[in-house]
């Protein structure tokens, strides 16, 4: 199995005008190519040449954070960031932070810009780094580059940055405004904002539904609810994130593999909650794609654990949740500190309904995403367990939803309002 290096290859103006292109780079141990030949293209951005000066700000942030987006989350645990530098209405300089310990995004922009950022504009996704990490702070390149102004869509609220970057620009003379597409970028960077605020992965769920609610027959039978259309975006999130979980429950009905069946995509890590340690070591999510974590109960079989191990999966105990010692539920918190600390933090959880509604009635679901398929059962199982609300004025409301159509199926997807709900709870 190769080793697989995503990199940037920033290439300067060519007769279409400047472009950067993201490659990806396969290593063998027993390719006998130089480096510099194991490269293929993965994809290339080349913004429209624009006449005049640098006014347009909202385009060329938006391009920047077009550029953070590409990189697919493999930036985890760090931010997704993008940068555009602009003279004179055109663009000399774009990059993007690919992988932890990579060059930033505004170190890959410089680059490409060389002299020509004198004088220029830099537009940045995220506020620039003013420490010393695994690479140099951006503000002195920055700096040293000759940029006159540099236009920040949000701060950084890493306590290790937290405004010192803008400030340490500013002490220097350049012109920084800050805010510019703030909420675009917040949004695609909620996984690195909640590891900062809440020191946990950012979690995902992910249910398929038939119009009348129901995830599987009364026979339990589940495949499929939704169309191949929808299961492809299924795997697209897979490839998002850096984690996949489901329920023992999960694993028993349907042995998935739970990878990322798309081309080059990413495997992410396998979760099963399992708190009587039910899952066979026969099970296809044993495949060798990605590591295997199964959560169970202390004291579990000790034999069944071995077999397990034998597999390549990983066992750990976790407590149970205080009001649920007899059914061996598991404290999905424990889980989260414990997937955290192991630098994960996009987590897709998939089910099933007693996984979903634990994650669910802790209030820990930062983004949800209900496949709907226009077809009615007519009874079977529910999405989410749990005794739910009394009122239906204390349903909890999604906001900032997007509503999208993969051929017949639907697809909802929206924050949580977890505060205003609680209010309508409060006595």
């Amino acid at each position: 199995m190769p080793d697989v290096a995503v990199r940037p290859a920033i290439d300067g103006p060519d007769r279409h005008g400047p472009r950067a292109c993201f490659r990806k780079m396969v290593i063998r141990p027993d390719d006998p190519r130089p480096r510099s030949e194991r490269f293929g293209v993965l994809s290339c951005v080349r913004p429209e040449a624009r006449e005049g000066p640098d006014v347009d700000d909202e385009a060329w942030m938006r391009l920047a954070l077009t550029l953070a987006e590409s990189t697919r989350a493999k930036t985890h645990p760090n931010p997704r960031v993008g940068a555009v530098i602009v003279k004179d209405g055109r663009v000399v300089g774009l990059g993007a932070h690919l992988a932890p310990g990579e060059a930033h995004a505004e170190a890959h922009a410089l680059h490409m810009a060389g002299e020509a950022a004198r004088g220029a504009t830099m537009y940045v996704t995220l506020e620039p780094c003013n420490h010393h990490g695994r690479t140099p702070p951006c503000t002195e390149a920055i700096i040293r580059s000759g940029i006159r102004r540099v236009v920040v869509a949000m701060e950084d609220p890493n306590p290790d940055v937290e405004g010192g970057g803008i400030e340490r620009l500013r002490e220097a003379g350049l012109s920084v405004d800050v805010g510019l597409l703030r909420a675009e970028a917040e949004r695609l960077n909620a996984p690195y904002l909640t590891a900062v605020a809440a020191r946990r992965p950012f979690v995902w769920l992910k249910l398929a539904m038939t119009l009348d609610g129901r995830i599987a027959t009364r026979s339990g039978d589940g495949r499929w609810v939704t169309n191949e259309a929808s299961r492809r975006r299924v795997h697209e999130l897979r490839d998002l994130s850096d984690a996949v979980l489901v329920g023992s429950g999960t694993v028993l009905a349907d042995d998935p593999k739970l990878t990322a069946r798309l081309p080059g995509a990413r495997q992410p890590i396998k979760v099963i909650l399992d708190g009587r340690l039910r899952t066979p070591a026969s099970a296809r999510l044993f495949d060798g794609a990605a590591p295997v974590l199964i959560f169970t109960a202390p004291g579990a079989d000790e034999a069944h654990k071995a077999r397990l191990i034998s597999r390549g999966a990983e066992v750990i105990e976790v407590p149970l949740e205080a009001q649920a010692k007899t059914e061996a539920r598991l404290s999905v918190r424990a889980v989260l500190e414990h997937l955290f600390r192991r630098d994960i933090r996009l987590l897709l959880v998939e089910g099933g309904a007693k996984v979903a509604g634990a994650f669910w009635s802790a209030e820990l679901i930062d983004r949800v995403t209900v496949f709907i398929a226009p077809k009615i059962a007519g009874g079977g199982l529910s999405p989410l367990d749990g005794t739910g609300v009394l009122k239906m004025a204390e349903a909890v409301s999604l906001v900032d939803v997007a509503v999208e159509r993969f051929d017949g199926d639907l697809a909802v997807t929206g924050r949580p309002d977890w505060a205003t709900n609680g209010e309508r709870r409060a006595p």
